[in-house]
C-alpha cells in the first residue's frame, strides 16, 4: 500500500509539537497544544477542520441507535447496552470479537511498526491525537453521556486535557526509546596491534500486546496515557472499555485505525473489544500469554487480582484511595472554604482525586478571621457548598449526574455513618429530567470513636465527605500517614501557616509517596492536575502502582535489543 501520509508530511505537521513537548516535560511549566475553550473549535476557529458544539452533537447523535463499524478481523456479533446517566439509552452496538482471530492479526502488524522506529511512531501518534482533537466536541458529548460529567467538564477533561495526557505519554516514550543511539561504532585499542572494531545497532523492541481496561468515569483521561504510551513504544493495543463507557474509546480507536492505515501500517495495531455488563473478558484477556502489558483504572479488588494473576504482563493500575486534607491553620479562611467547597462538589465527587477526609483539630484552628472551632469550620464549609449550588442551573453544570446506582446508594446511606453537617438534595436537571443529580453530603466523625474508624479508613467514592475531629494536628498527621500507608491516596491537601506543620506534612507525603497540595485558596483545586507539569498518582502507595505520566510509566513497555557486527 502506498501511504497517503508520508514520513515527511508527518514530520512537517508534528515534529515541532514533539520538540516543544520534550521541552515541556523537562521544564514542567504550563503548556498545551490543545485549546480548552469551546470557541477554539469549528469553522474558522483556532483548530482547523474541527467540529463546533452543534456539529459535535450531530456526530454524537449520528452514532446512536446504530452499529459502530470498525472492520476488525474476527467480528462474530454485536454487543452494547450503554445508558446515559442523563436518562436515555445510547443504543450503540460494537463488534464482538473472536480473540483467537483478533490477536494473531495484531501480532502480524507488529514488525512494520517496530521497524518504523520511535520517531515515526511518535509522529503517527501525534496525527491520531490531532484528529481526535479536531473532534473534541464529539468526544465531549460521548464522555458526557457515558460518565455523567457536565458538558463543560466532559469537553475539557474528556477532550484537550485527555489529549494532553496522551501526548505526554508519547513524549516520554519517545524520550526513553531514544536515550540510546540507533547505531554506534565501537573500537577498542590493542596497543601495537590494530584495534578491535565492531558496529553496533540498538533497537527498541515492543513487549507485546497491550491491554487497556477502561473506566466509567474518565474513559479518555485515564485511557489515553496507556493507549498512546504502548502504541508509541511499538506495541499493538487492545482496547477493552468499561461496558457503560464504550463510545469515547471506540471513537478514539476509529481514528487510530484510520491514521495507521493512511500512514502505511496495519489498522489492527489498535482494536476494540466490547462486552455486556457482567462479562469476564478483561480477566480472560489478562491471562493470555500474548498480553504483555495491562493498563487498568478501577476497583482495588480487580486491580489487585490483575497484579497477582497476570504475571506475564507488566501491569499498571490505578485503584482506590482515601484522599485527605489536613486543616491546621490558614491566612485566607474564606479562600480555603470556597476552594474546598468546589473541590467537594466538582463532578459530584466522582473523581479519584476528590478529598474525602477533612482532618480538623477539635479545639479549632487559627485563621485571618479569628479562631474557628471545629464546628464553625464544618458549618462554614457546609454553607459554602450550599451557596455554590444554590442555583439549580449553575449546580448541574458543576455536579453533572450520578454515574451509577452504587454511588447513589452511598449518598443515601451516608447519614447513617455519623452526624450530618450537610444533607444531600436532589436537583432536577433542566435539560435532562431523568438524570440523577445529587448535591454532596458532609458527615461529622470523631477519630476518638471506634465506631467511626471503618468509615474514614476506607474509600467512599462519590459526593460523600467526612469532617473528622482529631485531638491535634499531630494526631492528624499520624492519621494521614496510616491511611496513606494502608489504603493509599491519589491526593493530599494541607492548610497551615506553621512552618513546622508544613514540614511535617511534606515529610509524611515524601515518606508515603503521596502527591501534596498546600494552601490552595484560588482557582486551582486539589483534585485537578495539569499535564506536562503535575504527576497523577505516584506509584508509591496502594492507590496506584504507576504515575501519569513519568519515565517509569513508559520504560517497561519496550526492551532494547543489540545486534553486533564485525566491522
Amino acid at each position: 500500500m502506498t501511504p497517503c501520509l508520508t514520513p515527511a508530511q508527518l514530520a512537517d505537521r508534528h515534529r515541532g509539537t514533539l520538540d516543544t513537548a520534550l521541552e515541556a516535560i523537562a521544564g514542567r511549566g504550563y503548556w498545551s497544544p490543545y485549546p480548552e475553550h469551546p470557541k477554539a473549535y469549528g469553522d474558522g476557529a483556532t483548530v482547523l477542520n474541527s467540529l463546533d458544539a452543534e456539529q459535535g452533537l450531530a456526530a454524537f447523535n449520528a452514532v446512536r441507535d446504530s452499529r459502530f463499524e470498525l472492520d476488525q478481523p474476527g467480528t462474530t456479533g454485536w454487543v452494547g447496552a450503554e445508558h446515559s446517566p442523563y436518562g436515555f439509552a445510547l443504543g450503540v452496538s460494537y463488534p464482538k470479537a473472536d480473540i483467537d482471530q483478533l490477536l494473531p492479526a495484531m501480532a502480524a502488524a507488529v514488525p512494520d511498526w517496530r521497524d518504523a522506529g520511535p520517531e515515526t511512531r511518535a509522529l503517527v501518534c501525534l496525527e491520531i491525537l490531532a484528529r481526535i482533537n479536531a473532534h473534541t466536541m464529539e468526544f465531549a458529548h460521548a464522555v458526557m453521556h457515558t460518565s455523567g460529567q457536565a458538558f463543560m467538564m466532559a469537553m475539557q477533561a474528556g477532550g484537550p486535557h485527555a489529549q494532553d495526557r496522551g501526548l505526554e505519554a508519547v513524549t516520554y516514550a519517545y524520550a526513553e526509546q531514544t536515550r540510546m543511539p540507533r547505531h554506534a561504532a565501537w573500537s577498542k585499542p590493542q596497543g601495537k596491534r590494530g584495534p578491535i572494531e565492531l558496529s553496533k545497532e540498538f533497537t527498541a523492541v515492543p513487549r507485546g500486546v497491550s491491554l487497556l481496561v477502561g473506566c466509567n468515569t474518565f474513559p479518555t483521561w485515564n485511557g489515553f496515557p496507556g493507549l498512546f504510551a504502548s502504541l508509541a513504544a511499538g506495541n499493538p493495543v487492545l482496547v477493552k472499555p468499561h461496558p457503560h463507557a464504550v463510545l469515547p474509546l471506540a471513537i478514539a480507536v476509529r481514528f487510530a485505525r484510520e491514521v495507521l492505515h493512511a500512514a502505511g501500517f496495519s489498522r489492527d495495531l489498535v482494536t476494540l473489544v466490547a462486552e455486556e455488563d457482567g462479562g469476564t473478558i478483561a480477566a480472560d484477556l489478562a491471562r493470555r500469554p500474548e498480553v504483555r502489558i495491562i493498563d487498568y483504572t478501577g476497583s482495588t479488588a480487580f486491580g489487585d487480582w490483575l497484579e497477582t494473576h497476570a504475571p506475564q504482563a507488566q501491569v499498571y493500575t490505578e485503584k482506590a484511595g482515601v484522599n485527605t486534607v489536613v486543616i491546621d491553620s490558614t491566612d485566607n479562611y474564606k479562600g480555603m472554604i470556597a476552594n474546598l467547597a468546589f473541590s467537594l462538589s466538582l463532578y459530584s465527587g466522582q473523581m479519584c482525586t476528590t478529598p474525602q477526609n477533612l482532618l480538623v483539630p477539635r479545639h479549632g484552628i487559627t485563621t485571618d478571621d479569628g479562631e474557628k472551632t471545629y464546628d464553625q469550620v464544618v458549618s462554614d464549609l457546609a454553607a459554602a457548598v450550599e451557596h455554590l449550588l444554590a442555583d439549580d442551573s449553575r449546580a448541574v453544570s458543576i455536579l453533572g449526574a450520578i454515574v451509577s446506582p452504587a454511588v447513589r446508594a452511598r449518598v443515601q446511606t451516608a447519614p447513617e455513618i455519623g452526624d450530618v453537617a450537610l444533607r444531600s438534595r436532589s436537583i432536577r436537571h433542566p435539560e435532562f429530567p431523568d438524570a440523577t443529580v445529587r448535591t454532596p453530603v458532609l458527615v461529622k466523625l470523631d477519630a476518638a470513636k471506634p465506631e467511626h474508624e471503618a468509615a474514614y479508613r476506607s474509600e467512599c467514592f462519590g459526593p460523600v465527605s467526612f469532617a473528622v475531629a482529631v485531638d491535634s494536628t499531630t494526631e492528624a498527621l499520624a492519621l494521614l500517614r496510616s491511611t496513606v500507608a494502608e489504603q493509599g491516596a491519589m491526593t493530599v491537601g494541607g492548610y497551615t501557616t506553621d512552618a513546622r506543620v508544613e514540614r511535617g506534612l511534606v515529610d509524611v507525603c515524601l515518606e508515603e509517596c503521596a502527591q501534596l497540595s498546600l494552601n490552595l485558596t484560588g482557582g486551582v483545586y486539589v483534585n485537578q492536575t495539569s499535564a506536562f507539569s503535575d504527576l497523577h498518582g505516584s506509584g508509591g502507595n496502594p492507590s496506584a502502582n504507576a504515575a501519569l505520566v513519568d519515565a517509569a510509566f513508559v520504560a517497561d513497555r519496550f526492551r532494547v535489543v543489540e545486534v553486533r557486527r564485525q566491522a
